[in-house]
């Protein structure tokens, strides 16, 4: 579901000209009402909901109405994001709360690789559009091209 914004919680990032959730969203959906100073989805039909906003939002004010396979009708779901992990919290209709914990991390921070040294790099060309590993990586040997 759409992420929203709980205007109660949102202090606009304390006046900055750009909160985390507009800074985060992929969509640029995320936009400061610089009046109220509050944020807001402008276009929730467009949502990913990849969940970014959720999870950096400072002040746990961008919420999801979570899929009823996931956080059954009427519970909440809020993620409290960590160092190292990310600490879900849902609390179902009848009082019982479950918490899941996620790393935010496989590696440390700094060390991670883009392309490890034991994959086969079949090109240095930093324009050329294939990825690090192809075409190995596609178990073909070369890609077709057009003849001209």
């Amino acid at each position: 579901m759409p992420s929203f914004v709980i205007l109660e919680k949102c202090d606009g990032c304390k006046g900055q000209d750009k909160t985390a959730c507009m800074y985060i969203c992929p969509q640029d959906l995320m936009y400061l009402d610089k009046d109220k100073m509050k944020a807001f989805n402008r276009a929730p039909d467009m949502c990913w909901e990849c969940y970014n906003c959720v999870k950096i939002c400072p002040q746990q004010a961008v919420d999801v109405r979570g899929y009823a396979d996931f956080v059954p009708m009427g519970a909440s779901c809020v993620p409290l994001r960590g160092s190292q992990d990310i600490m879900w919290t849902v609390k179902f209709r009848s009082g019982m709360v479950k918490r899941f914990k996620f790393p935010i991390r496989t590696t440390p921070e700094g060390q991670a690789v883009p392309c490890p040294a034991d994959w086969p790099t079949e090109t240095d060309d930093i324009k050329s559009p294939m990825l690090c590993t192809e075409p190995k990586s596609m178990g073909v040997d070369t890609f077709p091209t057009l003849k001209k």
